[in-house]
């Protein structure tokens, strides 16, 4: 079973509990229409499973649905981008 991935809006991250700890993506608001996406973890027992992909994408259309552009200083988040140009509206300009 897929681990449900939330918005912990308090610390500003994206969770997903996994047998092994947390899968995180942190970010934090560059200014009020944009959100930096700084960092992506995920616990090295649940990696290669594609959790740190579905972490992004989730954050991602999160964005997009709540209005905020997204800088991907994150070099996963980057990543996922490149893999999924369909994705790319939500940057910030």
């Amino acid at each position: 079973m897929e681990p449900e991935i939330y918005n912990d809006i308090e610390n500003n991250r994206f969770v997903a509990q996994t047998a092994h700890g947390e899968a995180t993506l942190k970010y934090k608001r560059a200014d009020a229409d944009t959100l930096d996406y700084a960092s992506t973890f995920v616990p090295e027992e649940a990696r290669g499973a594609g959790l740190g992909e579905r972490l992004v994408l989730h954050a991602l259309d999160w964005a997009a649905e709540n209005d905020f552009q997204v800088l991907p200083t994150c070099p996963f988040v980057r990543h996922v981008l490149d893999e999924h140009p369909e994705r790319i509206a939500v940057l910030a300009q």
